[in-house]
């Protein structure tokens, strides 16, 4: 998956898309760090469009992955970025100054525990947003593919 900015859909969330506005034309040098929180871009194929849609996400790490989390605030209904990586795994991703390809999947039974934990140290509102709704919400792993260039 390649990213030109010019053919991506940045969050209709306003204070989403100027956050994403900022990371973008600094090149990832501001909005990186987030509300005192790492953030990075991703970049999703939309399920019904086919375009290529942004946002902004609260990351951490687990070896050489990067853990998300599909909360929406608590919303009873998946975010949609969520939703178009469950169709089609392969993402674009920008953490700070790095862009690279990823794939995505949705973090298995034996893994959540430990990366929710994980996330709700990092951001705890987490926690109270699973208590605003009834589904289970979704950690979502990014793995970087080897691009076999070293970057």
């Amino acid at each position: 998956m390649t990213t030109n900015d010019a053919h991506v859909h940045d969050s209709p969330e306003g204070w989403v898309a100027d956050h994403i506005q900022r990371y973008v034309e600094s090149g990832g040098q501001e909005g990186h760090i987030w509300n005192g929180v790492p953030t990075l871009l991703l970049t999703t194929t939309g399920r019904k469009s086919g375009k290529l849609r942004r946002t902004a996400l609260i990351y951490g790490t687990s070896g050489s992955s990067y853990v998300v989390v599909a909360s929406k605030g608590g919303d009873q209904k998946h975010p949609a970025w969520y939703l178009n990586l469950a169709d089609n795994p392969q993402v674009a991703v920008q953490v700070g100054t790095e862009d690279f390809v990823a794939t995505a999947r949705t973090a298995d039974e034996s893994e959540k525990p430990e990366l929710w934990e994980l996330m709700c140290q990092i951001w705890p509102a987490y926690r109270d947003y699973q208590t605003k709704t009834d589904r289970p919400i979704p950690v979502v792993v990014l793995d970087p593919v080897d691009s076999g260039t070293g970057s």
